[in-house]
């Protein structure tokens, strides 16, 4: 007979879960496995609220198993070390991504693209090797294989990182791999959430010319004035659409939400890129002519693997780049995903775990 989540491992553990897909959360006593040799064990201080967690309470995508913990921006301190370890020590503050293991035998693997092995383990609504359930960073602590861990700077806030560890290296992979960081190119940023104000940030780190594209004209002043960017396109103003037509480089496209990629493409200029980090609930429609017509590229990303998260914390520490957030008690975790589902949010909740958790 299955045993409950309580009795699964030796360490118990609390957080907040979501029971069916009404998206609810309320507390979840659970347990985490005893620290192993490969292993450290994390107290969570700060766990950052990401549209897939909204998505995942409220099975948008169809294969959340409840009762599901969410949360993968993860930043705490180590509390246990197994006799294996030698990347970290007790008290070091560290992050925990997306995912917390892999087979470590496949091409990916073997590549430092660990986000893109078929046999990841997520960091929650996953299942680990021994066959039990993942469990997120909406919790007090976590036991993740050291080589799944990330150092965090020292001069980086622990709060203001926290979303780094998705939200940031979801815009910086593809920005690198498809050359989308060359200083003095035209960005396009298609959206200004969670994900698209920090690639704005990134994006001027690189030294390029940064265009933010919103249908919300009242976010201009954010983008120019707040982040740094060089100039803010309404997509819905016919008249400057059209001027902005086949003037960008490349475009980074990170709306969660349907909508249309033929206007997108169509401010690419010859051999311009496309590439799509937002998930929307249901596919979206792929126009070839566009494509064909500039020699266009359209491409998506996943995050990105332990080394490349690793050079991303590190690139951001060095350029003071941070995301801008909220910090939310756990208690209003609830109140916090209905604003989210509408956008309301600037840019990031940020659950202020040490200091809300209780019993």
């Amino acid at each position: 007979m299955a045993r409950s989540p309580e009795e699964e491992h030796p360490q118990k553990a609390f957080g907040w879960a979501a029971r069916d897909n009404s998206g609810t959360l309320s507390p979840f006593n659970f347990s985490r496995r005893d620290n192993g040799e490969d292993d450290v064990t994390i107290k969570i201080l700060y766990c950052g609220v990401c549209h897939s967690d909204l998505h995942s309470a409220k099975n948008d995508w169809g294969f959340t198993s409840y009762p599901v913990v969410p949360g993968h921006e993860i930043v705490g301190a180590v509390t246990a070390v197994g006799n294996n370890v030698n990347k970290f020590k007790v008290d070091d503050k560290v992050g925990v991504g997306v995912f917390v293991d892999s087979c470590k035998k496949c091409d990916c693997c073997h590549q430092g693209l660990e986000n893109y092995c078929p046999q990841m383990i997520l960091t929650y609504n996953s299942f680990s090797l021994d066959g039990t359930k993942t469990y997120g960073g909406y919790s007090d602590i976590i036991v993740v294989d050291q080589n799944y861990v990330l150092r965090i700077p020292d001069n980086m806030p622990l709060d203001a990182g926290a979303p780094l560890l998705c939200a940031g290296i979801t815009v910086y992979s593809p920005m690198i791999y498809y050359g989308m960081n060359q200083p003095g190119k035209h960005l396009g940023v298609a959206g200004l959430g969670g994900l698209g104000h920090v690639a704005v940030k990134i994006g001027k780190a690189f030294g390029m010319k940064v265009t933010v594209i919103s249908t919300s004209p009242k976010k201009e002043s954010e983008a120019i004035d707040r982040l740094g960017a060089d100039s803010f396109l309404v997509s819905t103003d016919p008249a400057k659409f059209k001027a902005a037509i086949g003037t960008m480089d490349y475009i980074i496209d990170t709306i969660a939400a349907v909508h249309a990629l033929a206007p997108l493409l169509s401010l690419l200029n010859v051999n311009g890129k496309l590439v799509t980090v937002g998930l929307p609930e249901k596919p979206l429609e792929l126009p070839i002519f566009p494509l064909v017509i500039g020699r266009r590229l359209i491409g998506g990303s996943n995050v990105g693997g332990i080394k490349e998260m690793q050079e991303m914390l590190d690139f951001c520490a060095k350029h003071n780049i941070t995301a801008d957030i909220e910090l939310i008690r756990i208690d209003e975790l609830n109140e916090a995903m209905e604003r989210l589902a509408k956008s309301d949010v600037r840019y990031r909740f940020v659950i202020d775990v040490g200091n809300s958790l209780s019993k």
